[in-house]
């Protein structure tokens, strides 16, 4: 019923899993998870608020990144196929 949409944890070393980029690939494939049962559950509005507050999450470690390093920002997004940070 429910596909296995996880992205490859070894897209991440085991060194590194209190890292940003960590973090943003567990938010995503949370994400990724709860879009797919929000497809099945429509009105599961406990499930939408979830998923709000974890792209919420996911946008201010993004962010963060971004102002850090624009480059493991860049290689991130192109890892993970997720779009990247609207500029003005």
């Amino acid at each position: 019923m429910i596909k296995n949409l996880s992205i490859s944890s070894s897209l991440i070393p085991n060194k590194q899993r209190g890292s940003v980029e960590s973090q943003v690939f567990y938010l995503t494939n949370r994400v990724l998870r709860l879009t797919q049962h929000l497809q099945l559950h429509g009105r599961d509005y406990s499930s939408q608020r979830g998923l709000w507050k974890i792209l919420g999450k996911r946008k201010q470690l993004l962010v963060y990144l971004y102002k850090r390093d624009k480059l493991r920002y860049d290689e991130l997004i192109g890892k993970l196929g997720i779009r990247g940070l609207k500029t003005r």
